[in-house]
């Protein structure tokens, strides 16, 4: 997808409207759907450091179309400009370091493995590739991010 375009804050460089399009493939059942919305990430209501993450928008599965939205909490990482990405609810999800555009996260889920690819191609453009493996479940989850302006 090209060069990398390296972050020396990934908090800063998150912050404020994105336009999302995120192809869903279950590769098991070879169905496909796809996610279109938007992704704000702006201070966290409780006064702590970080961004909060509201994404919302219309998952369609199999021709039918459905609201759906997600929230995550991006607090600051144990590195300058890193992050530790959180579920809503406080879990930890993932951490994030960009300083060289790309970075590579795992996430157990009970008995299946997400493992995440990110990675930064310019100011206003990031991509994440989850791949979701395990008895339950064998997914692709291809997610562009463009700045809105």
């Amino acid at each position: 997808m090209g060069e990398l375009w390296p972050v020396a804050d990934v908090l800063a460089y998150l912050t404020g409207g994105w336009r999302v399009e995120r192809a869903v493939r279950d590769l098991a059942g070879a169905t496909e759907g796809r996610f279109t919305g938007t992704t704000v990430f702006s201070p966290l209501d409780d006064g702590a450091d970080g961004l909060l993450h509201q994404e919302s928008g219309t998952f369609v599965w199999q021709g039918t179309p459905r609201p759906a939205e997600r929230t995550l909490r991006f607090l600051p990482g144990r590195a300058p400009g890193t992050a530790l990405v959180q579920f809503s609810d406080g879990r930890t999800f993932h951490d994030l370091d960009l300083t060289t555009g790309r970075h590579v996260a795992d996430h157990p889920c009970v008995a299946d493995l997400y493992r995440g690819e990110f990675t930064v191609h310019a100011a206003d453009h990031w991509r994440t590739v989850w791949r979701v493996g395990g008895p339950a479940k064998d997914l692709l989850l291809i997610t562009e991010y463009e700045r809105v302006p």
